[in-house]
Parts: C-alpha cells; sequence; structure tokens
C-alpha cells in the first residue's frame, strides 16, 4: 500500500471529528431501537440545533459571557470533545437535559449541528446501569471514564460519594478522574490515544497555566519523559532536559499556538505513515516544526526508507 493511500483512508475516518471517537452504540445503553429518521437512542446522533430547546426547568441560568466565547473558540478550533444529552419529546424533536454551555457555547461558534446523546422520557434507571456497566469494561481510556462518571453525576443526580459506592471506587479516584476534563483538549486526546499516561495527566493538572500545560505535553511527547520528569517540572524543578530550541529563545518569547483540527488530522496521519509519535509544534507567528522521534538505530533507518519512498 503506498504511502498517499494510507494518509487519504486515514484522513477519511479521521475527518468524522471529534465526536466520531465517542461513538459506542452498543456498549453506551441498552436500549438500541431506532426512532424516526435512523437515530438511535442511546447513541450518539449529529443533532441540528434548530430541533433542541433548551429545559424550562434548568436550574442554571447565568452564563458568564467571557467563559461562553472563550468555550466557542475552542469549539470551533476542536470541536465538541463531550457530547451534549438530550431527550427525544417526538419525531425529530429533542429537549436538552444536560450541556447547555456547549450547547450555547455551539451556537456561538456558528454550529448547525452538535453531537449528542440520545435518551427516551423514562429510561434514568435504564442510563444509570448502563454507565456503570459501561465504566467496567477494561478496555475503556481514561478520558471515555472521566465522561461516564461526569454523566452519571450530571444525569443521574448522583454525589461524588454515591457514585464512588456504585462504581467500588475511592471519591479521590473519582475526583482524579473528572478532573482530566478540565485538561485542554489536546492534552485530553492525547490521553485517548496513548500518547501519555494517567500518571503524566494528573501531574499536568496540577498545573494552573494552560500554556504551560501545553509546553510540558510537548516535552513529554518529544523527550519520553516519566511521570517523575513531569511531576518535578509542574513543581517548577529545574530540569537538565531543556530543549536547544527553548535555551535559545530565552531573549525572545514566542507564544504557543494550538493546532487547527486539520492539522490535528495531519499529526494524526503522519503517525500512521511513520508508526511513531509524530509532533507538529506550532508558534502564534505561524512558525513551528515536525518532530518524528525514532526508538533505535534500525528505526531510524525504518524512518528514512520512508521518507524515501
Amino acid at each position: 500500500m503506498s504511502t498517499t493511500k494510507t494518509m487519504s483512508t486515514k484522513r477519511n475516518a479521521l475527518g468524522r471529528g471529534l465526536s466520531a471517537l465517542l461513538e459506542n452504540a452498543n456498549t453506551d445503553i441498552t436500549s438500541n431501537r431506532f426512532e424516526g429518521d435512523g437515530k438511535v437512542v442511546g447513541a450518539i446522533a449529529n443533532i441540528e440545533i434548530s430541533k433542541i430547546e433548551t429545559n424550562p426547568f434548568q436550574p442554571r441560568t447565568n452564563f458568564e459571557e467571557d467563559a461562553l466565547n472563550e468555550l466557542s473558540s475552542s469549539i470551533k478550533e476542536h470541536g465538541i470533545i463531550q457530547p451534549i444529552t438530550v431527550r427525544k419529546l417526538g419525531y425529530d424533536k429533542y429537549q436538552l437535559i444536560s450541556g447547555e454551555r456547549r450547547f450555547r457555547a455551539s451556537q456561538l461558534a456558528g454550529l448547525t449541528s452538535v453531537p449528542a446523546y440520545i435518551r427516551i422520557a423514562n429510561d434514568q434507571a435504564m442510563l444509570e446501569m448502563a454507565l456503570v456497566e459501561n465504566i467496567q469494561r477494561e478496555n475503556l481510556d481514561a478520558i471515555e471514564v472521566a465522561i461516564s462518571y461526569k454523566r452519571l453525576i450530571d444525569e443521574c443526580s448522583l454525589t461524588q460519594e454515591q457514585l464512588s459506592q456504585k462504581v467500588s471506587k475511592q471519591r479521590s479516584t473519582i475526583t482524579n478522574y473528572l478532573r482530566l476534563l478540565k485538561l485542554p483538549v489536546e492534552i485530553q486526546l492525547a490521553i485517548r490515544n496513548g500518547d501519555i499516561s494517567m500518571g503524566h495527566a494528573r501531574a499536568l493538572i496540577s498545573v494552573e497555566n494552560v500554556d504551560l500545560q501545553l509546553d510540558i505535553y510537548n516535552k513529554i511527547v518529544l523527550n519520553d519523559l516519566s511521570v517523575r520528569d513531569v511531576e518535578d517540572l509542574a513543581r517548577g524543578v529545574k530540569s537538565e532536559i531543556e530543549t536547544k530550541s527553548e535555551k535559545s529563545s530565552s531573549d525572545k518569547k514566542t507564544t504557543k499556538a494550538s493546532l487547527s483540527i486539520e492539522q490535528q488530522n495531519a499529526v494524526e496521519d503522519l503517525r500512521a505513515v511513520f508508526n511513531s509519535k509524530v509532533l507538529i509544534s506550532k508558534e502564534s507567528n505561524g512558525k513551528g516544526k515536525i518532530v518524528i522521534p525514532f526508538k533505535s538505530d534500525n528505526d531510524l533507518k525504518r524512518i528514512l526508507d520512508l521518507l524515501d519512498a
């Protein structure tokens, strides 16, 4: 298979957006009957925003404008990583259950549809059982577990203490998973892709500044840092692993820039082609670099052969 064909196939799979990463219709809920235009109750579907009404009993009515605008910008850049949840009211008509902040930010971003979990009117017990069962699966990544915990708390009105009893986990464990959802989207995706571990992520959570979180994340990928290394960096300990670019830029500061959806897709394409943790680092002035790590002389030769192909 040619390199072009491999990249094309990968791009087609990734082009469906972040919501495709979360589709899991067979295990997310026990009801899989079809409704109306083919949307499956319990699965994730893209639903037109115009067909979703807000919940009149939503207790939260005050949404900070700056925070909404910031979330809207993130959605424009990265898409929605956590689907909203809606209740089916009738044919092609839905009511918002949870995720109103994401829903409003999506409207500001100009989206016409959003990824959503679809629930029927009286499936509370079913949803709770399905989510708890889903969490027990061994092949879930940490972000999937965190999203399931958050859904149980938000949609089943559970406290963290009640949730810890239902899933037989310490409350501190529940808290650590939920905190993962506050990390930047790039880092959440790295957790999902297995680029960094739960230990790395927990160390990054202790860093309050988002730019520093992303900077340390780049170091993890480029230098294959251990969890202890990341903990040291998070505590501000001077490390010997500073890159040459950091040293040379000490007199002239540059700001890291987030990658667009197309650029994130390009990273995935390159990783598939080279079978390596390829990293694209971009600065606000448009400059950047592509890094292809290798594990040995033989691995380097393999990569060079691919570049010559």
